[in-house]
């Protein structure tokens, strides 16, 4: 390993400069940007326009343009833009550099409302200007808030074309690292009059580890609506949920299925696919897209929308998935016409003929022709079906493909589906309902029919990948990796936990997660509360819960009634990472001034419509005082804030500011901030990048030093660490600059394996 660093250090000779050659996000000098395996691949597939792959392929070369995405629930979305197109990019209409003019970002033309932007902006041009390295330091800054993402441009569309209302049921089947997640949280929250939408997402993903950055992502949007849970995607467990005191089972309104694949797409950015790709990723893969593919149809609701989608270009994991599962649902699934819902985006229809190639570089039209020494590698659903009407029939052509040179993006596939009708195989093969003890039984799969006798025919686990054509139907007896034991709801369980399953299951769900402890109605905790903060009588105290079934409650979070239901009824089924938005924190010092719990800035927004009291108007210049000033007097204040905080006992506070229609110059949108009346001063509690983003909105320009030092918020920094499910992703705070530059595709490049059945 030593020499080949060595080695690789003597031929980088340009060092950092050579990858800011290549581009921002570009790296890896030492990679040539050749594979003639994957140029062949490709011309003969005849995806490409006729007289445009040597556009393609160049396209492919070059680095791929910064993209970042307005975050679009907060109502401060339109303040964001504003002050980015008032304060940033018309300053960067001067700026030369090296006697070249910079282009200035540019909106998507297909992404609502100018919310998203790229630039062809590297990292060398940044560093060489003051005014474009304030510029970075303000999308890096709002990145850590949440009220920026940088997303890479196709990787926006999934959620869009899925047609989000706020009271969807959302399941996103591969979720990390969690860009489209956040889409899908925003798209929820369109209404910030609504702090509770009825819908709710569940994000799902298999590696624990990333399930973290998941939490991280999510956590910056302070959504009581989502939920972080860790499976395996081809066969995630199917939820019950209570429907007027009957327990039913939970069908999502709307499914993303965002598959893990060999990430050809994304070769503009991950430079070292360039070396790494073979025919054999994509047969290796389909498999499990489709298997994957196949578990969220079946959790989807009759009439419900399931996007399917991949950073690849490859028929095989892309047509061929669709087709299979197309086949099987038996007129179930429709293929749905997406070509009037982005209008701008330039995309490529579907193809309905193409062929396999094995790395070796032997061909196959057909099935037929693989002989049988190739049958374990090559599946029959990776070919296109051979009955003509078949194929018309399934309009191939509705899938989308992006193309990299037609509109300076990623490569990407999207189809939508729409489920017509239950699938066949849960019909012809009902569950049965196995009594488990005398007090319980426990159903382990979705199914639309009643449950039948025992001696109904089932199909043998074997099935799943051994039937003809894929076995899909041989999916519907899973709902836990075989082998698990049976879920069973003990008389032991407490009312109102959701703490990990019970020993005998570590197989399935070994991991350590506090439990999540929902409180009660007449709990002693919300007697100061009430009274404290004069909660309206239709303040949803069911939705609070809290991490620990012992000693003092530290921390109290809120979810959603319909989040809730879920929690309660699948404790045993679930592994769940973290869920919930942080409305209040014990303060010690509180208790002598009649509250031991203060208000927590991540839910204040969902808390505060609820709140009748310790509410203090302030005005742009009153924030402006808070936020730069460590503990001001209240004589700071102007009049009108001063008077109300005069009248208000010590202790926690809500500093709420309205905008004024009449003075376009300041803000146009509603900021609510948390803050501590003192004896003599008051303050706000703040974390210090939040404190950055609102003073910014106010016309306050903020910079860091170049050792991240700067302006410090140090009441925000005092904050306590958040709890047990967010001190493992310590890291991925401090990489938020590094996420910022690499983007959100990055499981893409090397194939992640989830576990095979067992």
């Amino acid at each position: 390993m030593g020499k080949r660093s060595r080695q690789r250090q003597k031929n980088q000779s340009g060092g950092r400069d050579d990858r800011d050659k290549a581009g921002w996000g570009a790296g890896y000098a030492d990679i040539v940007k050749e594979n003639k395996l994957f140029e062949h691949y490709y011309k003969e597939q005849g995806l490409v326009p006729g007289g445009e792959f040597e556009q393609f392929m160049d396209a492919m070369r070059e680095p791929l343009p910064v993209t970042i995405r307005i975050t679009g629930y907060k109502s401060h979305a339109k303040e964001i833009l504003h002050c980015l197109k008032d304060k940033y990019f018309k300053d960067i209409l001067d700026v030369e550099i090296d006697g070249q003019k910079i282009e200035a970002p540019q909106p998507l033309s297909w992404y609502p409302d100018e919310q998203a932007w790229h630039t062809n902006m590297s990292r060398k041009i940044i560093r060489k200007s003051p005014l474009l390295e304030k510029f970075h330091q303000f999308l890096v800054s709002e990145t850590e808030s949440g009220n920026i993402s940088r997303q890479e441009a196709v990787s926006m569309i999934p959620p869009l074309l899925l047609k989000i209302e706020s009271h969807h049921k959302i399941l996103d089947m591969c979720a990390a690292p969690g860009s489209k997640t956040a889409q899908l949280i925003e798209m929820l929250h369109s209404d910030m009059d609504v702090p509770f939408p009825e819908g709710f997402v569940i994000a799902n993903d298999v590696d624990n580890k990333r399930c973290y950055l998941l939490v991280h992502q999510a956590k910056r949007l302070n959504s009581p609506c989502i939920m972080v849970v860790n499976h395996d995607a081809s066969c995630i467990p199917t939820l019950k949920i209570d429907i007027d005191g009957t327990k039913d089972i939970l069908f999502y309104d709307r499914i993303l299925c965002d598959v893990p694949c060999s990430g050809d797409g994304t070769m503009r950015k991950n430079i070292d696919v360039w070396k790494k790709w073979t025919t054999s990723n994509s047969l290796h893969l389909h498999g499990l897209q489709l298997r994957i593919a196949v578990r969220g149809v079946e959790q989807l609701a009759v009439g419900g929308r399931m996007v399917y989608s991949t950073c690849s270009l490859n028929p095989i994991e892309d047509e061929a998935v669709i087709a299979a599962l197309l086949e099987k649902s038996e007129g179930a699934l429709e293929l749905a016409d997406s070509s009037a819902d982005l209008p701008g985006l330039k995309w490529m229809p579907g193809v309905t003929s193409w062929k396999l190639m094995t790395k070796e570089g032997q061909w196959f039209s057909d099935w037929s022709e693989v002989p049988s020494s190739r049958h374990t590698q090559i599946r029959p659903t990776m070919f296109p079906p051979k009955d003509p009407e078949k194929l018309a029939s399934m309009h191939l052509e509705r899938c989308m493909r992006i193309l990299p040179h037609h509109q300076n993006t990623g490569g990407f596939f999207v189809a939508v589906l729409v489920k017509k009708a239950p699938m066949p195989w849960n019909k012809r093969y009902p569950k049965l309902r196995k009594d488990v003890s005398s007090s319980s039984a426990v159903e382990t799969e979705a199914s639309p029919a009643p449950s039948t006798p025992a001696d109904t025919p089932r199909l043998p686990d074997s099935a799943v990948e051994e039937a003809e054509g894929g076995g899909l139907e041989g999916k519907v007896d899973e709902e836990a990796p075989k082998g698990a034991p049976l879920a069973q709801e003990t008389s032991a369980k407490q009312d109102g936990v959701c703490g990990p399953p019970a020993s005998k299951k570590m197989r399935l769900f070994s991991y350590k997660e506090d439990p999540f402890v929902f409180l009660t109605e007449d709990d002693p905790v919300f007697n100061t509360i009430q009274s404290f903060y004069d909660l309206s009588p239709d303040f949803p105290k069911l939705n609070v819960l809290t991490r620990t079934h012992e000693g003092k409650k530290r921390h109290l979070y809120m979810v959603s009634k319909e989040l809730r239901n879920v929690l309660l009824n699948n404790s045993e089924r679930m592994k769940v990472i973290n869920t919930g938005v942080k409305v209040w924190s014990r303060n010690s010092d509180g208790e002598e001034f009649g509250c031991a719990f203060r208000l927590a800035q991540e839910g204040i927004y969902t808390l505060q419509p609820y709140i009748r009291s310790r509410i203090i108007r302030v005005s742009v210049e009153d924030i402006k005082v808070l936020l730069t000033q460590e503990n001001p007097f209240l004589s700071k204040l102007e009049d009108d804030a001063h008077a109300q905080a005069k009248k208000m006992v010590m202790g926690s506070i809500v500093l709420k500011y309205i905008p004024n229609p009449d003075n376009p110059a300041e803000p146009q949108c509603p900021i609510q901030l948390c803050g501590w009346r003192g004896k003599t001063s008051i303050r706000a509690f703040v974390p210090r990048n939040e404190r950055f983003h609102y003073l910014r909105m106010l016309g306050v320009e903020v910079f860091r030093d170049k050792q991240g030092l700067g302006q410090k918020g140090r009441d925000g920094e005092k904050e306590e660490v958040e709890d047990e499910a967010v001190r493992e992703e310590g890291a991925a705070e401090n990489e938020a600059e590094l996420d910022f530059e690499n983007g959100d595709e990055s499981r893409s490049s090397e194939p992640k394996k989830q576990p095979e059945d067992e």
